[in-house]
């Protein structure tokens, strides 16, 4: 391993700033002081501004002298923990950049360089909170209160991530698992080499606690722009905690009020050939953008980046992972065929029934239906794609403004972080989870804006896993396909106790990682680096995830 602990960094660096390490800046000492850091012209705003602003563009884990393709920031979390389940087909596995976690590769195992992308990621993000949290705790000024509550936000949000992704069952299930360890402003160096990982009840309450702190500090605070959380975001993830804590009341409350001003998507929005999923609309709560001037854009073509995994509309500019070297990730056989005819979301991805049209004209032709480079998409199914076949193809997520010639230009979107979207589906779990009635009432108002015809009563879900109701699967399919490839899937499956299905008559996904469970499977839990657990004494390792060995018997539905 050729990096240090990023946690002992992590502290060590809110320590430099504490203690006086930075060198020439007061003369009467030599050392800068957190009150004199946190006074300092345009500083704090600078280090509030770099919470937010280093969450894309930047070669984080491996340095710009290594332009790893999956090392681009928050959004390659999503794809991360959605591959582990079904919903995403990686189809040429030996050559597809998210082969460790899709087919539960040897990097997932302490030892290995790669198990340590969420450890160098994520607690860089939380020293960033950190920082301004110790600075503003010094010298707590109004003007800084903004900035102190985007800080209590994001950090609860990264604690929230990381707690879901290493604890190995979920808060509902077993308060006293553990999550990881917590390090916060006060959290001194010398406590680095004996930190435990917190209980599911510890890290939950940590992170309602920071939320508190964000509802109070951003209270009457206009953002500037949706790229930084208000308090609308904060009520947000307050649902999201109170979901995962199963505290069903508040997940409504909060989820309730997250809503009040946005709107969601139309058809119109969401299929829009030049502005879908890239662009900041009604519906975002909050989003992440890549500039033109980033590190992941002007490097390696900019095919280390969001667009060249997930945009597959760009296949005449020779670049893209997706478009023009190993291929789309498809939307799952089955639950593409889940999908009725009169849901509009169905249109976010390729048809197979294209597949069966006789002549590449006529392929061609309906291929118009989904983009303005219908020939591109010909091209990426048929000849780039392990399979060849046009069917299940993603275009959820477009190239910037229609662009399909200059990669550089189109993979420059926004992505969400949040949508309304999102909020309804807590309120309507719930509420439903309270009194059925009222949760399927709410999520039949929210199905028929993309469905007109749904019929709930008369609709059947995948029931495999778990001991949900009917109610629940219902909640569950419809949060499948609203925020397909949004960084969901795992902590979904895991909260639910569900477990995945890739085998069955007609299923798209490649023979070798073939794998159905009944229960969340080993490698959603992720292992901690094991240079964590060779300085830190009181922290615990998770099993090393095994790999099935063999495809398993198909599933029948």
């Amino acid at each position: 391993m050729k990096k240090l602990n990023t946690i002992i960094l992590a502290v060590a660096s809110i320590m430099l700033l504490t203690t006086g390490c930075i060198q020439e800046i007061d003369p009467q000492n030599s050392t800068v002081t957190v009150i004199q850091a946190a006074n300092a012209p345009g500083a704090y705003d600078n280090f509030v501004d770099a919470i937010t602003g280093q969450l894309t563009g930047q070669f984080t884990y491996n340095g710009n002298s290594s332009t790893t393709p999956w090392d681009f920031g928050y959004p390659s979390f999503y794809l991360q923990r959605d591959v582990m389940g079904q919903d995403i087909v990686c189809e040429t596995a030996g050559s597809e950049w998210y082969t460790t976690w899709y087919a539960c590769g040897t990097g997932l195992g302490p030892q290995y360089a790669v198990c340590q992308v969420p450890w160098t990621y994520y607690y860089k993000w939380i020293k960033n909170c950190n920082n301004v949290i110790s600075m503003y705790v010094a010298a707590p000024t109004e003007d800084h209160e903004p900035g102190a509550g985007i800080a209590y936000a994001m950090r609860a949000m990264f604690y929230m991530d990381l707690a879901r992704m290493f604890c190995p069952t979920t808060y509902a299930l077993d308060k006293q698992a553990i999550t990881v360890p917590i390090i916060t402003e006060e959290t001194a160096i010398a406590d680095l080499t004996s930190n435990p990982r917190a209980t599911n009840e510890v890290m939950w309450a940590q992170i309602i606690s920071d939320l508190d702190m964000a509802e109070e500090l951003l209270a009457g605070w206009t953002r500037p722009d949706k790229y930084v959380p208000d308090q609308s975001v904060v009520y947000g993830l307050k649902a999201r905690a109170y979901l995962t804590m199963e505290d069903w009341a508040n997940a409504q409350k909060y989820a309730k009020m997250a809503q009040n001003g946005y709107t969601m998507m139309s058809r119109e929005q969401y299929l829009s050939m030049t502005d879908g999923f890239n662009t900041p609309n009604a519906s975002w709560m909050f989003a992440m953008t890549y500039k033109s001037d980033d590190p992941n854009i002007i490097l390696n073509d900019a095919d280390s980046c969001w667009g060249s995994q997930m945009i597959i509309e760009v296949s005449e500019s020779g670049c893209g992972y997706s478009s023009n070297y190993v291929g789309p990730k498809r939307i799952d056989y089955h639950l593409f065929s889940t999908i009725p005819q009169t849901d509009f979301r169905r249109m976010c991805w390729v048809d197979w029934a294209i597949d069966d049209l006789g002549s590449a004209a006529a392929k061609v032709e309906a291929l118009s239906a989904y983009s303005t480079s219908p020939s591109g998409l010909y091209n990426t199914g048929t000849v780039v794609s392990g399979s060849g076949i046009l069917g299940g193809m993603p275009v959820k997520f477009r190239p910037k403004g229609g662009e399909h010639n200059d990669q550089y230009a189109a993979f420059t979107v926004a992505v969400p972080m949040m949508r309304v979207e999102e909020m309804m589906l807590i309120e309507a779990e719930a509420a439903g989870m309270q009194n059925e009635a009222n949760g399927i009432a709410l999520l039949k108002a929210f199905a028929q804006t993309r469905d007109p015809q749904f019929n709930y009563e008369e609709t059947t879900y995948d029931t495999y896993g778990g001991s949900s109701t009917k109610f629940q699967n219902a909640v569950w399919w419809q949060r499948r396909v609203e925020l397909w490839g949004e960084g969901f899937a795992t902590f979904d499956i895991k909260r639910l106790n569900k477990g995945i299905v890739r085998s069955y008559a007609g299923t798209n996904h490649p023979e070798g990682d073939r794998w159905n469970t009944t229960t969340p499977p080993q490698w959603m839990t992720l292992c901690i680096v094991q240079t964590e657990t060779n300085y830190n004494s009181a922290c615990e390792q998770n099993p090393t995830p095994i790999k099935p060995t063999a495809d398993s018997p198909e599933y029948t539905w």
